[in-house]
């Protein structure tokens, strides 16, 4: 018998002024078309905080110190698959905000945190508003939700 896996992934939340970054997936085969948040898999052999700075770098050309991201929210989902997704913020980057991977990504602009786009990601916005209302822990997807 196999032992059961979830699948680790990690969301940037990083604000500038109120607004928050987010990216309108393409071409991807999930979620296309909706604004999410820099994410991505934790690989093995790294930390959430290794892979959250590594997603930064790879997606926005931001340098991030893994030790400077800040832990504000963690979702337990079952949405497509079972997964964890933690969502981190941060104070201080290196460099300014860039699509580094167009064909995955058609837009990348700055979003009024409490005003984002309809076509949000919808577990995006559920972890938004919890992390604006000072929530530490989300389950989203489970019946009942």
């Amino acid at each position: 018998m196999s032992r059961f896996k979830l699948i680790p992934e990690v969301h940037l939340v990083l604000l500038r002024d109120g607004k928050v970054l987010m990216l309108r997936r393409f071409d991807t085969g999930y979620e296309d078309g909706k604004y999410s948040l820099i994410a991505g898999h934790v690989d093995g052999g790294e930390t959430f905080r290794s892979a959250m700075a590594r997603e930064a770098q790879e997606e926005a050309g931001l340098e991030i110190a893994p030790d400077a991201l800040r832990l504000l929210l963690t979702m337990h989902r079952n949405w497509d698959e079972e997964r964890v997704s933690l969502f981190f913020g941060v104070d201080a980057w290196s460099g300014e905000p860039v699509n580094t991977e167009p064909h995955k990504c058609d837009d990348m602009r700055w979003f009024a945190l409490m005003e984002l786009p309809q076509n949000t990601v919808p577990y995006v916005c559920s972890a938004l508003a919890s992390i604006n209302d000072d929530v530490a822990y989300l389950e989203f997807g489970w019946a009942g939700d």
